[in-house]
């Protein structure tokens, strides 16, 4: 194993998604103790136990449920708690409920750690990883969100799927609000270092650009109404993001965090765009050249969030 230092990670929330994230993390290894914290000991203690079984096919990592001290000395405390999305319903809807539970666990986690750095899993992600940094008082790069980097990775999956290329050569982002009006950025998509268009007119491939982003945006709810929830997806995205901060790596993710003045019309509102990620959690975002009516795409995700936001502080 990798990884030699203690290298707690905090998983408040074992549910579906939880579990799950508890999971990947320790057949990728990325972590020697995965602490499970959830209202329903029970269920946090069986879910630590089955992961913990399959630890003897793996390097020896500690499965185990526990309480909030043990945010005390955790590197990463990934919050994952909340009701979960029903069909039909947006992650906005979830607010009303979600945003109650996520301040109350943020004060909990507060009461134990110092500094900590969090990761935002539960739904609505971007409007939740702002009433967390918020309730904390955290710096913004500190409390970040999933945001888009699993949007991401469905859009590279379907530019891969249709351009009959591995996923790995796909570059391409999808920025903005983890949810309806999310903006992929074709004009930035490349494929082996060529353009998207340059490269399906090489190859006489012919992509529906709307079609493809309607699919990226509603694979969620289709999964949902398919099985009635998701996980596997959003816990190795949430891994790949643990990985970025675990071995220091300064990748280039789209993940959401609150924005700072530098962004102008978009400062102090919660979206994704790219951001480095090391150990220090967000160290910068990248600002990444696109066209006018991509800006003008994120420039209404911007206000779609803003909109709910101030409408849960009346």
């Amino acid at each position: 194993m990798a990884i030699k230092k203690k290298n707690k990670i905090v998983v408040v929330g074992a549910g579906n998604v939880g579990e799950t994230i508890a999971y990947t993390l320790m057949i990728r290894e990325l972590t020697n103790e995965i602490v499970l914290v959830d209202l329903n000991e029970k269920r946090a203690k069986g879910s630590a136990l089955d992961i913990a079984h399959g630890t003897a096919f793996y390097d020896q990592i500690t499965v185990r449920a526990g309480g909030y001290e043990e945010c005390a000395d955790a590197s990463i405390i990934i919050i994952s708690a909340g009701v979960g999305r029903k069909p039909g319903q947006t992650r906005l809807e979830l607010a009303q409920t979600n945003i109650s539970i996520a301040k109350s666990i943020a004060r909990s986690i507060m009461a134990y750690a110092e500094n900590p750095l969090l990761l935002v899993v539960s739904n609505p992600v971007d409007v939740l990883t702002m009433a967390i940094q918020k309730e904390t008082g955290l710096p913004s790069n500190r409390v970040i969100g999933t945001g888009t980097s699993l949007d991401t990775a469905r859009l590279r999956y379907l530019i891969g799927r249709e351009c009959g290329v591995s996923i790995s050569d796909v570059i391409a982002y999808v920025l903005g609000e983890h949810g309806d009006s999310q903006v992929p950025l074709w004009s930035r998509v490349r494929l082996g270092g060529i353009s998207l268009k340059g490269f399906t007119d090489q190859l006489n491939i012919n992509i529906d650009y709307d079609a493809l982003a309607a699919e990226a945006k509603d694979s969620g709810a289709e999964i949902i109404a398919e099985k009635g929830a998701t996980y596997n997806g959003i816990a190795m995205a949430t891994s790949r993001i643990v990985e970025a901060i675990v071995k220091n790596e300064h990748a280039v993710l789209a993940v959401s965090h609150v924005l700072g003045d530098e962004f102008g019309e978009w400062a102090g509102i919660s979206m994704s765009v790219p951001c480095i990620v090391n150990a220090n959690g967000i160290e910068k975002s990248v600002n990444i050249n696109m066209e006018d009516y991509e800006r003008e795409a994120l420039n209404n995700s911007a206000k779609t969030l803003r909109e709910f936001w101030n409408n849960l502080e009346q």
